[in-house]
């Protein structure tokens, strides 16, 4: 492992770090990474839609048996990930160039097929890459309870504070709940008005939730629901949390600092090579530091990218972060333990 860098943002000037990202676009282009791969989405895409049609299909045959709902309902929960990740990619522009295109892609496989809001996500996540790791910009910092660095405990209070005080314990139990609170976090754009399409993204989720619901209820008794929801919405959380929680946390945060878009990127991120298995949970994002570097490279591209980059950081002496995956969550609890210790000792009397 690479140990976390600590950040100093004057070893390059600003005119050699745009160089230095010009350069290694070059070489990304030159070995044909930013390529669209529309012929592959093509692929995907139907195989997940056959995948998620054979677990409905198990589940209408289960018979309401709790081993035949649990086993359709993980099948699901893989499958839905793999959804997700579709919707990442339609947000980045990874599957196709048109706006069309893309905005069907995302409200088809967001709203209706994930209960997720696809315009809320895309404004949330492109917020997040223009400024990982920010204290006061990034979204995925500011949305959570938890707090990644000192500074942030002072804004704890109350039930909130216990849970940022005990969040070395508590963060990984609570992402059985991620999947809850993407769809939550939807609605609260909704109910703000912060979409260019409410109505739309909103009936769209509504029609989610009666077609998933209504079907569950024809398929199975409702003990049998009940089971397949807990093992269905804990086991997606798990799956979307765990994919996305180690990518940036226990990194270097900023306040106030301007860092070019290579330093931004690069120093605010990890990797996590695998093997395909691992892709395959990860969606590909386990090579984050590329992602972050180009978000419109295609994710079957980023294993490729991977050496790529890695070499390139170290020819211009840029630390570059890269783990095991058991070490990666590993690091995250200890950071989490760090930043909160601030407000051990002190809850009881806040």
């Amino acid at each position: 492992m690479t140990d976390s860098p600590a950040v100093n943002s004057s070893s390059h000037e600003p005119a050699a770090q745009d160089e230095d990202f010009r350069e290694l676009t070059r070489r990304v282009q030159a070995a044909g990474l930013m390529r669209p791969r529309t012929g592959q989405y093509v692929t995907g895409i139907a195989v997940v839609w056959l995948m998620n049609a054979l677990g409905w299909a198990a589940l209408a045959f289960s018979g309401g048996t709790w081993w035949k709902v649990v086993l359709a309902a993980v099948w699901l929960a893989v499958w839905h990930e793999q959804l997700a990740f579709l919707v990442h990619d339609a947000g980045h522009r990874q599957i196709t160039r048109s706006r069309r295109f893309i905005q069907a892609l995302g409200l088809v496989h967001g709203n209706l097929m994930l209960g997720v809001c696809f315009g809320w996500w895309v404004q949330h996540h492109n917020r997040h890459h223009n400024h990982p790791n920010h204290l006061e910009l990034d979204p995925d910092i500011l949305r959570r309870v938890a707090i990644f660095a000192p500074e942030q405990a002072q804004d704890r209070k109350g039930f909130a504070r216990f849970l940022a005080a005990n969040q070395r314990y508590l963060f990984f139990p609570l992402l059985g709940l991620e999947a809850l609170v993407l769809r939550i976090a939807g609605v609260i754009a909704l109910r703000r008005r912060a979409l260019r399409k409410p109505l739309l993204e909103g009936g769209l989720m509504v029609l989610h939730a009666v077609l998933f619901f209504g079907a569950l209820f024809v398929l199975l008794p409702w003990p049998s629901v009940l089971l397949f929801l807990a093992v269905h919405q804990v086991l997606l959380g798990y799956l979307l949390g765990l994919a996305f929680a180690v990518n940036h946390k226990g990194l270097p945060t900023r306040v106030g600092k301007e860092w070019s878009w290579l330093e931004r990127q690069v120093l605010t991120s990890r990797t996590l090579p695998t093997g395909y298995i691992g892709d395959f949970f990860y969606g590909g994002l386990n090579y984050q530091i590329e992602h972050h570097l180009f978000p419109g490279m295609p994710r079957a591209a980023l294993r490729r990218a991977y050496p790529l980059v890695k070499q390139f950081c170290v020819e211009r002496e840029i630390p570059y972060v890269e783990t095991g995956v058991l070490e990666s969550y590993r690091d995250l609890a200890e950071h989490l333990g760090s930043a909160s210790e601030v407000l051990r000792g002190t809850t009881a009397t806040a």
